[in-house]
């Protein structure tokens, strides 16, 4: 399992470029009414992200959208964040569960970017621990690259699958071996895949938003967003 996160001196993020569609915008708005009113659990979505040092970049990008995540649901509901990140040598964080966007901003403004391979095994690993002990409804997981044996990795991708813990994976970049792997492990959990351009921050924003419906209210809100960034989602998972 991974390591515990420790505190963290913020550090100034970077400023959201780009707008939000308005088709993104209206979606968010039905959710605030919709979504989970009376739900006796809050969702909970667990966040991974690679922050080896090429990652850099893309790493601020999240930072300065991650609480994009947060409007996506009701004022009277609440979605659980944890934030799980690997970096340098074998290093594998993860936070505590946090409810608001200045918690986690917290937790990720004071985290740079290190050298070192992918360790996207630690993350299934790590999501497959919290699903015991209580249901993760959506892990998303931004990255660029696979350093390590896929086939080991779809094996357990496909435990998750198998414990209902769909993977939301959004792939930065074109590298088609790699898009290949993500594919087959969206599948695998039953979630979905989609690429996103790190030069337009508004498309990651919005696939935040989505996911975080989701794990928020499942998929039945994600049909009341017109986006083409939900319907990439949406069309990937089970009927």
């Amino acid at each position: 399992m991974a390591e515990k996160v420790p505190s963290a001196t913020p550090k100034p993020g970077v400023p959201q470029q780009g707008k939000v569609s308005g088709d993104v915008a209206a979606f968010v708005e039905k959710v605030g009414a919709m979504a989970r009113p009376n739900a006796a659990q809050d969702g909970r979505l667990l966040f991974a992200l690679d922050a080896t040092m090429s990652r850099q970049p893309t790493w601020d990008l999240a930072c300065s959208l991650q609480g994009e995540m947060f409007k996506a649901i009701p004022k009277a509901s609440a979605l659980q964040v944890q934030l799980l990140y690997f970096r340098g040598f074998g290093e594998c964080r993860a936070s505590k569960w946090v409810v608001d966007a200045g918690a986690l901003a917290k937790l990720m403004t004071g985290i740079d970017c290190r050298g070192g391979n992918t360790q996207i095994s630690k993350v299934f690993a790590h999501a497959r621990a919290e699903h015991a002990k209580r249901r993760i409804n959506a892990v998303v997981f931004v990255g660029d690259a696979i350093e390590e044996n896929v086939d080991e990795l779809a094996d357990k991708a496909g435990q998750l699958g198998l414990l209902g813990c769909p993977l939301f994976i959004f792939q930065e970049g074109r590298d088609s071996r790699v898009e290949a792997a993500f594919r087959e492990f969206a599948r695998l959990t039953k979630g979905a895949y989609a690429r996103f351009d790190a030069s337009a921050p508004q498309e990651l924003a919005a696939l935040l938003k989505a996911v975080a419906a989701y794990a928020s209210g499942g998929k039945d809100l994600l049909k009341l967003q017109g986006s083409s960034h939900a319907q990439v989602l949406l069309a990937q998972l089970p009927k």
